[in-house]
């Protein structure tokens, strides 16, 4: 067979969450293998024990080529998984981002993940709201980039104990972005997300998703509590 032509984005990486669910008889090697696979071939995996009814397990994967996030999910449920919810997006820089440091730029286009001593973990999608009353869309660039700045500057006051993903999703999927959250505590994602909603931006202007909250683990860890 010949080998695939890569499908990558013009900049950053290819993003996919799998909220999963296991069925009798996974096959805990072939789990192990696929992610060890997944990382020697440059992709990279994080796993997470999901609380609640909605998945038992998320893997998320970030890499160049779309065709290898897509072969690691083949791979999942071959091994006994049961995705129950997935989430496409990409790695982007925001359009509000004009003269961002170079660094900057490139540690949201290129994250590497998961952060250490961040194992809390929370994943929801969103969009901006495009009602008769408070449409996004309909408002001026400069007033969109003054919200923005202003949600920012209290987002920045987690630094250290909250790491942010954002993934660009319009056309991709369900929602227009999906948020990652990384925490040093689990109460730490709770009080971000409680204090940045009453920011204008998104007391008026945002609609959330559901919400998956778990633990970032090793592949056995996660495992051990998916399959126990």
């Amino acid at each position: 067979m010949s080998p695939t032509e890569p499908l990558v984005p013009s900049r950053g990486l290819n993003v996919i969450h799998l909220f999963c669910h296991p069925e009798r008889d996974v096959d805990a090697g072939a789990v192990r293998k696929a992610v060890d696979d997944a990382v020697a071939s440059g992709l990279q995996v994080v796993t997470a024990a999901i609380m609640g009814a909605k998945a038992d397990t998320c893997f998320m994967v970030l890499g160049d080529d779309l065709w290898d996030l897509r072969k690691f999910q083949s791979k999942i449920q071959s091994a006994g998984f049961t995705v129950a919810e997935s989430y496409v997006s990409v790695t982007e820089v925001s359009e509000y981002a004009a003269g961002m440091p170079e660094k900057m730029i490139n540690d949201r286009l290129y994250p590497t993940l998961p952060p250490e001593g961040k194992r809390a973990f929370c994943f929801y999608p969103m969009s901006k709201r495009r009602g008769e009353t408070n449409n996004w869309y309909a408002l001026a660039y400069e007033e969109r980039e003054r919200l923005m700045r202003e949600h920012g500057a209290h987002g920045r006051e987690f630094k250290g104990r909250i790491l942010q993903v954002i993934t660009g999703s319009t056309g991709l999927d369900d929602w227009e972005w999906g948020v990652t959250l990384f925490g040093v505590h689990i109460d730490d994602l709770k009080e971000c997300v409680y204090t940045m909603r009453y920011d204008e931006a998104s007391t008026l202007y945002a609609e959330f998703g559901a919400f998956y909250t778990g633990l970032v683990g090793t592949v056995d860890e996660v495992l051990d509590a998916t399959l126990a």
